[in-house]
Formats: C-alpha cells, sequence, structure tokens
C-alpha cells in the first residue's frame, strides 16, 4: 500500500461494482472524504494490464490530470479501446494529438451545427416522436432516446437510416469491446467494411458535407491517414450514439421524478438549457476516462509510480462537495460552473457542441408534442445506472394522444 508525504494511505479497495447494474456514487463519495482521495485497486478484481491502477475521485485532482498531458498519458487508451477503435486522438498526446485534432475540427464547425439544427436534428426527433404521439404510451428509451442520437450521427456520415439500427448495434459492441473483445473486433471491421464506399465516393467526388470535410481536410500539408480516419469514425459513431442517448434519458427522469421540475420547465422553456448543463453534472453518461503515469508522482499527496493506470472518475468529480452543494440533488438553478462531462485540457470533447443542441432540441420537441407527459404507473419507475456508462434502460411514460 501506497504512503503519502504526509502520512496518508492510497487505500487498497475492493472495487467490485457492477459494470451495467451497479451503483458507484456512494463509493465514490466515501473516497473523495477519505485522508488519501486517490485509492489503488486491488489486482484481484480490477488490476488493468498487471499494473497498478488508482481511481481518481477529486474535482481537483481530475482537473489537475486532464490538464497536465505529459505527466498523465491518454496512450493507455490506445491498449484497450483503441484495440476495437484502431488509431484514434483519445490515445495521443501532445503534437500528434494536435496536429489530429486540427484535422477533424473544421468538421465541427459552428455553420456546420446550425444546418444540421434545421436539416437533421430536428426532423429526426420529430419523426421519431410522429411514431408515439398518438399512442398515449410508451418506452422513450425503446421509441426514442436509443434511436435519435444515432440516427443524427448516421444523417451526419452519410448512413442512410435503413440502416441506422446496426450502427447502433456496432456502437454498443465497440464501446464495450474491452468486455467482449471477439465481438468488438468483428463489430469493428464490419464498421470499416461499410464505411469503405462512403470514403471512396467522397474522395472520388467531394460533396461538401461532413464526410467530405474529414477525406479531404488538409492542415500544414498534412491529411488524415486511412487509419486515423477510419480511427475517428468509429470513436465518432459510438461516442456520439451512446453517450447522448444514455444523457438524453437520464434528462427525462430527473424532468419525471424530481418534484416540480417538469411543471416549472414546462412553464418556462428557457430553463432547457440549465437543465441540458445541470443533467450532464448530475448524471453524466461517461463517467471516467483512462491516464496513465508516465513518472512517479503524487496525486493529493498520495504517492502514484510510473505505469500506473489511472482511472479519472469525471462523474465523481462532477460530484464533488467542495465544488458542488448537496451534489446529489438536481438543481438547474445552480450558479453556472463548468462541469467535467466533456474533460478538459487538450482531450476536451470535440462533439459537445452537438451533444448540447441534440439534448436542447430533443427534450423541446418531446415536451411540445408529447402534451401530458408522466411516468406509467401500470411499469416500473426508471433507474439510472452502470459503472462507466450511465442511463435508464427503459423509461415507461403515458400522455395525452395527439
Amino acid at each position: 500500500m501506497a504512503t503519502a508525504a504526509d502520512g496518508a494511505q492510497a487505500p487498497k479497495i475492493d472495487y467490485q461494482i457492477d459494470f451495467f447494474t451497479g451503483q458507484p456514487y456512494p463509493v465514490w463519495a466515501d473516497l473523495r472524504r477519505s485522508a488519501c482521495p486517490v485509492a489503488e485497486v486491488d489486482g484481484q478484481t480490477m488490476g488493468v494490464f498487471g499494473r497498478p491502477s488508482f481511481l481518481v475521485t477529486r474535482w481537483e485532482d481530475v482537473e489537475g490530470i486532464l490538464r497536465d498531458g505529459e505527466t498523465f498519458s491518454s496512450s493507455i487508451n490506445a491498449e484497450h479501446i483503441g484495440q476495437f477503435m484502431g488509431e484514434l486522438m483519445l490515445a495521443m498526446d501532445g503534437k500528434e494529438h494536435r496536429a489530429y485534432r486540427n484535422l477533424v475540427a473544421h468538421a465541427f464547425r459552428a455553420s456546420q451545427l446550425e444546418q444540421w439544427d434545421d436539416t437533421l436534428v430536428r426532423p429526426t426527433i420529430d419523426r421519431l416522436i410522429d411514431a408515439i404521439a398518438p399512442l398515449g404510451r410508451a418506452d422513450l428509451v425503446a421509441s426514442v432516446t436509443s434511436q435519435y442520437p444515432v440516427q443524427v450521427i448516421c444523417g451526419i456520415v452519410g448512413v442512410p437510416l435503413d440502416d441506422a439500427v446496426q450502427f447502433q448495434r456496432w456502437a454498443e459492441q465497440i464501446n464495450t469491446g474491452p468486455l467482449d473483445p471477439p465481438a468488438g473486433m468483428a463489430a469493428a471491421q464490419a464498421m470499416r467494411d461499410y464505411l469503405a464506399p462512403l470514403v471512396e465516393a467522397r474522395r472520388a467526388e467531394p460533396t461538401g458535407d461532413f464526410l467530405s470535410d474529414l477525406v479531404h481536410a488538409e492542415v500544414d500539408g498534412e491529411r488524415l491517414t486511412d487509419e486515423k480516419l477510419y480511427g475517428f469514425l468509429r470513436l465518432l459513431l459510438p461516442a456520439g450514439a451512446e453517450t447522448t442517448f444514455r444523457a438524453m434519458g437520464n434528462a427525462l427522469t430527473a424532468l419525471l421524478t424530481v418534484p416540480g421540475l417538469m411543471e416549472r420547465v414546462q412553464a418556462d422553456r428557457d430553463l432547457l438549457p440549465a437543465v441540458v448543463e445541470e443533467t450532464l453534472r448530475w448524471e453524466t453518461s461517461v463517467t471516467q476516462v483512462s491516464r496513465v503515469a508516465t513518472r512517479d508522482t503524487e496525486i493529493a499527496g498520495c504517492p502514484v509510480p510510473a505505469g500506473a493506470v489511472l482511472n479519472v472518475l469525471t462523474g465523481s468529480a462532477n460530484h464533488d462537495e467542495a465544488r458542488y452543494p448537496d451534489p446529489e440533488a438536481f438543481d438547474p438553478t445552480r450558479p453556472p460552473q463548468n462541469h467535467m462531462t466533456f474533460g478538459t485540457g487538450q482531450h476536451q470533447c470535440l462533439g459537445m457542441h452537438l451533444a448540447r443542441m441534440e439534448l436542447r432540441v430533443g427534450l423541446g420537441v418531446i415536451l411540445d408534442r408529447l402534451p401530458g407527459l408522466r411516468l406509467d404507473p401500470d411499469a416500473p419507475p426508471p433507474v439510472i445506472e452502470g459503472l462507466a456508462f450511465r442511463g435508464p434502460n427503459a423509461l415507461h411514460v403515458r400522455f395525452d394522444p395527439s
């Protein structure tokens, strides 16, 4: 067990939290309050690659790690999720990362976002609501939230709507590849095989769309290699589909379960952006990122050896009592503060503005077109669950048919 210079010890914990149904926040809260908030994971339960593995729980430490790419490298991502996504920005540092990010950033420019709002995002959510509005009841996860973001991402890339379900399946298998490597690898190859003709068509004849921007992006004479291009697309599709779908389910859970919140938002739609931000803080859909220590160092006075894997708990940072009073409560009137849901530093999420737009537009359309939206009293209430990815698996509601 490591001992800090001031005598604090990094506790070694038995970190057995179910990946799919776990509730980690009480464990993280206990760690944040301990003398050394950087816990070492017992190698029998969650050691990574045979190396020491640590959990980082407090806001200040999480922020410091994500802003110090020299001491805390992202290269560890190449060893687990990189096996399934290929060459990706998440596993790069320094100059290489900056060059890659500059090549893809143009595709997310503000004018492109405005175009997607009118031509893709609103038509997609409207089409999904069209299918359930006359029914008076639905499972919003099955009918809306699990389909909406992946259809948007497929529309952005140029994938036909009929194939969105298949892409959702591939996205899930790639995201959970470390838990089922054969399925993850098969999904990664299948996605590349599918996308290859679309990429080659844009290479031969650019159409001015998002995929054309990526294929023909050039900065200082450099272009994306094929491996980096497909790596980015494999990252974009799972990230854009999985994370936003869970975040939207979390926002709807808050609206339907926090006393008085639905009525307040219905009366004042200007509260929606604040609801989105509080959702992202309160129940971030992805709770952690990975780093590796490049040298012997200390975090919060607790020693961490070179080569140690760091589970940087952004979800825990978003509940740090030192930053957020009463952090377990959902309160959209909190004074505005940056949260850690999209990370910080050089790896801050490129798609965060798209995600915010999808959430704001999607929630607004649901509230507009499903009057009297409420939980179905004959169905189980929604439960937000999971360790690394969090959201409700079902959201049974009733509303006034229209």
